[in-house]
């Protein structure tokens, strides 16, 4: 079963984000608080913790957060997912927009490492339906394209 392990938010952009208890993500607007939130596409990002720990042999303290995911999961691919997809993440629902990201080239984790995985296997989402999301929560896939 797949599972939140981590909820993050920041407010600037640039900045790794801090695990909070729970965060509230907002219909067509994103996690509130978050500085990312906004109405475009990218308004909640996820990440995997198997993707986090192909980079924790050269960085094994990396902290939820540090590649500035909203939600850290665990047990499920995210990026094999389809752009469509949508997901119960918690109370939320939340519909798949984008399969990675251009990575900064002087983001802290491709200094350190030289490499950085949200590019590859970070997700982006918007909010269908608002809700609270804490860590534990469960994610279900409701609908793959």
């Amino acid at each position: 079963m797949a599972t939140v392990l981590a909820v993050c938010t920041s407010e600037k952009k640039g900045v790794q984000k801090l695990a909070v208890p729970e965060i509230s993500v907002e219909k067509g607007h994103g996690v509130k608080g978050d500085a990312h939130a906004g109405d475009w596409h990218r308004q909640v990002s996820l990440l995997a913790e198997e993707s986090v720990d192909k980079v924790r042999a050269l960085l094994p303290d990396i902290a939820a957060g540090a590649f500035a995911e909203n939600i850290l999961t665990r047990g499920i691919t995210l990026y094999e997912l389809p752009v469509g997809t949508r997901l119960r993440v918690g109370e939320a629902l939340l519909e798949v927009t984008q399969i990675g990201k251009e990575c900064h080239a002087d983001c802290a984790i491709r200094r350190q490492t030289g490499d950085c995985v949200m590019p590859r296997e970070g997700i982006f989402a918007t909010v269908l339906e608002s809700g609270t999301i804490r860590s534990g929560d469960n994610i279900e896939i409701e609908l793959k394209m």
